[in-house]
């Protein structure tokens, strides 16, 4: 893979200590100069030891979660740390990143940087979200919390930007499902249209969606550690966030501390046999859905579970459900169900949607669905569906064999029947056929020869990233397993005594878990 740091010289620098200015010109700021430290390229000395200046959260909150998650809290700060548009062009355009810090209580050992995954979910907000669980630990005293939205997304500016609050509600309700020539012409014309909006809504354009991808992210993720003052990086990286964690390892070997990588994304797979495996990880989720919803006394799934579901959310495809002055429509009862899958604590919510929509009711279904595209009640989205597809159409390789298509089409309903929508296997081409910058990275195994052994955490039930993608990924990387037995999504710092004590350790004095280790 061609990377930037292969032709700049490095610069190995020690981390300056933290100098803090009072008295700044903007009230409730406090700026602090820690870095630069650690190895700084050539030409970006003036990103690496750039001052932040540190202030109430609220200002950064974008929408009603991120009000809700740390707009108001008292106990973080947030700052904008700025980076190069193209690292190609150090000397051009810059944008901003948004960053959040829950400041270490005691003796610190430095930042522990945290991404939650998507691509285009909210670092901030999910670290905001981690104090709770965080404070419980000891990495409370030993490292500064730290959460960052990628560059596109959330707090950052430029935000990637297609669709408006209404424009994406109609798009629910669009379903194309009609796998007819015409149907799929009709769905690519919008495929088209919408990577068309994306270049025209979002500042910088083409520029800014050709500068999205992870190539681009762990090089901020490199500046923000060298501003925050440590020589190597500490990074719990979820789902998504494992290929940024893997990608820092790749690039910047050097710069590793300890890394843990939990819910992994198969390093070993490509696009479409990824898909596949996926929908088998969301049919096993819904079957150990459905023994638990048979233990209920009201499970209105009947003896074929599949077909009861069908039966239940198909008649949608004709006809939505009312919910006020909106409609459930069938992606976003589908949706609903694929949000459950993600964590046993969603179950209970989705039996009491599917009892409603058997009522002809579909209020719980709908917040389920606005949950996953992150809508507020007054309508608002977040930027996490525009910034998924703008990440993933510059990480991947484009997708324009229809045949192929085709195939994995039948594999993924074979694989997952209850998402079956009763219509012929379609192949249409995607927004990424159409998109207006190329593709940034090279799809090959991950190496990253040189750095410490990483921590790489697999859940046995896991329905978005399947548990062989962890143990394809701790191979890929020579580094150490850890299996969590259970249905989720992700499991560090959510509860589990026994991942979490094997991750604190890892992460304060980098001691691995025993080979083999199996926590339940």
């Amino acid at each position: 893979m061609a990377r930037l740091l292969s032709v700049l010289l490095v610069i190995p620098l020690l981390a300056s200590c933290t100098s803090i200015i009072e008295g700044t010109s903007k009230p409730g700021v406090v700026f602090e100069k820690t870095g630069p430290a650690g190895t700084v390229p050539a030409g970006l000395e003036e990103f690496y030891g750039q001052k932040l200046g540190w202030e109430d959260c609220a200002p950064y909150a974008t929408t009603g979660s991120s009000r809700e998650a740390y707009g108001t809290k008292r106990d973080v700060q947030c700052t904008r740390l700025r980076v190069p548009l193209d690292y190609g062009k150090p000397t051009g355009d810059t944008i901003t990143i948004g960053v959040l810090r829950y400041k270490a209580t005691g003796q610190k050992i430095g930042s522990l940087l945290t991404n939650p995954g998507g691509p285009g979910a909210s670092g901030m907000a999910s670290a905001a979200g981690m104090i709770t669980a965080y404070r419980k630990t000891e990495l409370a005293a030993k490292f500064d919390l730290v959460g960052f939205d990628p560059r596109g997304i959330g707090a950052s500016e430029p935000a990637v930007k297609c669709l408006t609050g209404p424009e994406r509600d109609a798009e629910r309700l669009d379903l194309d499902v009609d796998t007819s020539p015409a149907g799929i012409a009709q769905t690519e014309q919008e495929n088209r249209a919408y990577a068309e909006k994306c270049a025209a809504e979002t500042k910088f354009g083409a520029s800014m969606l050709a500068n999205l991808g992870t190539r681009d992210v762990v090089k901020d993720m490199d500046v923000l550690r060298s501003a925050l003052g440590d020589a190597k990086l500490s990074y719990v990286g979820y789902s998504y966030g494992t290929r940024i964690g893997t990608e820092y390892a790749e690039t910047f070997p050097q710069n590793v501390r300890a890394l843990i990588l939990d819910g992994a994304v198969d390093p070993t797979q490509d696009q479409l046999a990824s898909l596949v495996a996926q929908a088998a990880g969301f049919q096993k989720a819904f079957d150990e859905f459905v023994k638990w919803c048979r233990g209920k006394n009201d499970c209105p799934l009947g003896d074929d579970a599949n077909a009861s579901f069908r039966q239940l959310t198909t008649p949608l495809i004709q006809k939505p459900v009312d919910v006020g002055d909106r409609k459930l429509s069938y992606n976003d009862a589908i949706t609903a169900a694929i949000q459950a899958m993600y964590s046993e604590q969603l179950w209970p919510i989705l039996l009491d949607g599917l009892q409603e929509l058997k009522d002809g009711k579909g209020t719980r279904l709908l917040a389920l669905a606005d949950a996953y595209f992150d809508r507020d009640d007054q309508g608002n989205y977040s930027t996490i569906t525009d910034a998924f597809n703008a990440v993933h159409c510059v990480d991947d390789a484009r997708l324009t064999d229809k045949n192929a298509l085709l195939e994995t089409a039948k594999q993924y309903k074979a694989a997952a029947p209850f998402l079956d929508d009763g219509n012929p296997p379609g192949a249409a081409l995607d927004a990424c056929s159409f998109w207006p910058a190329p593709v940034s990275a090279t799809i090959a195994p991950p190496k990253a020869d040189g750095i410490p052994p990483l921590l790489v955490i697999s859940t046995t039930g896991d329905p978005a990233t399947p548990y062989e993608a962890g143990v394809n990924l701790a191979k890929a990387l020579n580094s150490r397993l850890l299996t969590f037995e259970g249905v989720q999504h992700t499991v560090f710092l959510q509860g589990d005594q026994c991942v979490d004590a094997a991750g604190v350790k890892y992460l304060v004095d980098q001691t691995l878990p025993a080979d083999g280790t199996r926590c339940a």
